[in-house]
């Protein structure tokens, strides 16, 4: 990595409290490589997410907990399992690698999940109540919304960050 590019990307890390790390692009410009993604430990999963534990949070732009455009890499490991829960604000999202199998409704139901393999794109309408899980693989979904966002469980009791 060339210098010129270092300061003009800016690829600054920031772990957040939450396992979170952002990418900052300090011109506003950016452009970043898979193998550019530098992703935090397994610990919990960051601002927008379901907040699971082990699930890898990068944000490639903007910030979720603010008012804008954001967009973030997931990264789920494999037999995963996410709870009914919504989010305040509109979302759409891309698998990039391995099959996401996902559903909408106010309970966990594996009969409703759709199997959705790399390059599938699905939305997630604000405070439409949703759920998903991993089988043997894990995945990467990128998730683009307009901030703020939050994370409200269906259940309060399946909420992994109050436990």
């Amino acid at each position: 990595m060339t210098t010129r590019y270092s300061r003009r990307v800016g690829l600054t890390l920031l772990v957040g409290a939450l396992g979170t790390v952002a990418l900052v692009a300090q011109s506003g410009e950016q452009r970043v490589t898979p193998n550019e993604v530098h992703w935090p430990g397994a610990g919990a999963a960051g601002v927008g997410t379901s907040g699971v534990t082990g699930i890898q949070t990068v944000v490639l732009k903007g910030d979720p907990t603010k008012a804008g455009l954001y967009t973030l890499l997931l990264r789920i490991g494999p037999n995963t399992k996410i709870a009914a829960h919504a989010h305040p604000d509109d979302r759409v999202a891309t698998v990039v690698s391995g099959t996401w199998y996902f559903g909408y409704g106010k309970q966990f139901n594996e009969a409703a999940l759709k199997a959705l393999p790399a390059g599938s794109f699905y939305t997630e309408p604000p405070n439409s109540d949703h759920f998903a899980m991993t089988r043997q693989e894990g995945v990467v979904i990128q998730i683009s919304g307009t901030g703020p966002s939050g994370t409200t469980y269906v259940d309060p009791k399946n909420d992994p960050t109050r436990k």
